[in-house]
């Protein structure tokens, strides 16, 4: 059975009412760190009950007791590793590609960089995934939402949701 998995980060408190629009069919949403205002994931779980989250670098309070620094998990066959800061393919953050290598990654996904990015790893045979920033905080032209489908062990359809830069 496929799930359609929503993916966002960098919120900062921001919520945007187009979340709920553009995740509505989804079966679970990822968060990928800087939540900002734990209010983001109960409002996340409003619309589907599987919110998977990471807590960021700005992250405090409930979201830290809430929200692990990293995710490991396996859903429809992928092994998916999340955190907030990670590094991308060519420049993964210390560490990280022997973690990679370890728990045999199929999908990694990080946020921190405001920057969207959806990376081909060919060493690591893996897709890394940075949603970009959802919230208007940050340096990011473009606020940026992705949709992706995991199905028995392929990752097909993948989506970019533009948002615009409009404040919250």
């Amino acid at each position: 059975m496929s799930k359609l998995i929503g993916i966002l980060s960098d919120t900062h408190s921001c919520w945007d009412d187009r979340y709920a629009k553009h995740f509505a069919k989804c079966d679970e949403i990822w968060h990928a760190g800087d939540v900002g205002d734990i209010d983001v994931i109960r409002r996340l779980e409003a619309i589907v009950p599987v919110v998977r989250a990471v807590s960021g670098n700005i992250d405090h309070g409930e979201v830290c007791r809430r929200c692990r620094e990293v995710e490991n998990f396996t859903i429809e066959g992928i092994n998916v590793w999340m955190t907030h800061i990670g590094g991308y393919p060519g420049r993964y953050a210390p560490g990280v590609m022997r973690l990679l290598r370890d728990n045999n990654v199929n999908l990694m996904v990080t946020g921190h960089s405001h920057i969207l990015k959806v990376m081909w790893d060919k060493e690591m045979n893996l897709l890394h995934i940075n949603p970009g920033a959802a919230g208007y905080h940050g340096w990011q032209k473009e606020r940026t939402l992705i949709r992706l489908t995991i199905d028995n062990g392929n990752m097909r359809d993948l989506e970019v949701i533009e948002l615009g830069k409009v404040k919250c």
